[in-house]
């Protein structure tokens, strides 16, 4: 009998099939293989090159907002299916299975909560809900957290994520950019501070509503914000367009964001902010 034998696939398979499903990931700019539990630790920056990886709704509030103070708003609003689209899928089967993975029935959590010692109306944006589009529901929910917030004179945070508007809505989409820059209007004439945290990626509709209509605005390092994509833009213009034109450190050089803020400084950040804007 052989000391030594191949190893048969039948054993490689039961191997491989023992190691628990995402206890690693891999960076997608580093390429670096990363302990899932040190990258929670680090708030989801890679420890290797800084990259920062999405965080879903729960994990961005727990990182902003002080123990035990967050009060959700409108929990309760769903979205409708008001043309009935089916494509591949219907959208009322999607919404069920978005509502089922993120356990939440849109793609923004709103609410009232502190920041160190200071109340604000914080809206969080999900992108592992539908692409955090923007649909009836987002645009209704994020409209009534600024109303509340110039009714109460909170300052408005809101964290923005969003591959754009969404299309199983068709125009009811859309009009959720008026409404939400009307009630921001609304807001600045009350004197009321309002800022947007742009992640990685803020794109389209809500890029080109709320979430660059801010007294300050904030993005996260290396973050993907723009309206339309490069090709569409080449297109457009019959231009050739620079590297990284529609990254942060490109908006920020070119005056679009006030700042860009590592994700471990950001609540001392935003708090900093808070304490200046209510001493003024």
């Amino acid at each position: 009998m052989p000391f030594f034998r191949k190893r048969t696939q039948s054993t490689l398979k039961v191997r491989k099939r023992d190691i628990p499903h995402g206890l690693w990931l891999k960076c997608p700019s580093c390429n670096e293989i990363i302990f899932k539990r040190e990258l929670d630790k680090a708030l989801g920056v890679c420890p290797k090159c800084e990259h920062h990886f999405q965080l879903d709704r729960d994990a961005r509030l727990t990182m902003l907002i002080e123990p035990d103070t967050f009060e959700e708003w409108d929990s309760e609003l769903c979205s409708l299916d008001p043309l009935e689209f089916t494509g591949t899928a219907s959208y009322s089967s999607k919404l069920e299975q978005n509502m089922k993975k993120t356990g939440h029935k849109d793609a923004i959590t709103c609410g009232r909560a502190k920041m160190g010692e200071y109340p604000v109306a914080i809206g969080v944006m999900d992108f592992q809900f539908l692409g955090a589009s923007m649909g009836s529901v987002v645009g209704e929910k994020v409209t009534r957290l600024i109303e509340r917030g110039t009714e109460e004179r909170l300052p408005v945070i809101i964290s923005c994520a969003s591959g754009g508007a969404r299309m199983y809505e068709g125009m009811y989409s859309l009009m959720q950019m008026a409404k939400t820059s009307a009630a921001l209007a609304r807001h600045a004439a009350a004197g009321l501070l309002y800022i947007p945290v742009l992640t990685h990626p803020t794109t389209a509709g809500v890029m080109a509503s709320y979430a660059t209509l801010g007294d300050v605005i904030i993005a996260e390092p290396d973050a993907l914000i723009g309206f339309a994509g490069p090709r569409v833009i080449k297109e457009t213009t019959q231009q050739d367009l620079p590297e990284g034109f529609q990254r942060s450190e490109f908006l920020l050089e070119h005056g679009l964001l006030d700042a860009i803020v590592h994700r471990k400084n950001l609540k001392q950040t935003l708090i900093q902010m808070l304490e200046f804007t209510s001493a003024t």
